[in-house]
């Protein structure tokens, strides 16, 4: 897989795709989008990496276009398999 990076000159251009959704492109790629859950505006990047909430419309495009700097979270899924499924399949006697 490849990455397409965009120098930061690139603005950002910003859509409306639904009464709560602005969905920005660089350069006529994904770059991510601002979501406004009722309370507060959430914003994601194109990979869909949660940037934070933010009270206005305003911030979170700033976020998601880099002028705000955003606290990197470290990935953590830990997956936990039920017991059944962590033992050794028995052989069957004949």
């Amino acid at each position: 897989m490849t990455m397409t990076t965009f120098p930061p000159s690139d603005p950002l251009t910003w859509k409306q795709a639904d009464t709560d959704v602005h969905v920005a492109t660089r350069a006529g790629e994904f770059a991510g989008f601002v979501e406004f859950d009722g309370t507060a505006y959430l914003a994601r990047d194109n990979r869909g990496i949660d940037l934070g909430s933010f009270a206005s419309l305003g911030d979170a495009r700033d976020a998601l276009d880099g002028q705000i700097p955003v606290e990197s979270r470290p990935w953590s899924f830990t997956v936990s398999l039920p017991r059944a499924l962590r033992r050794r399949p028995r052989r069957a006697r004949a």
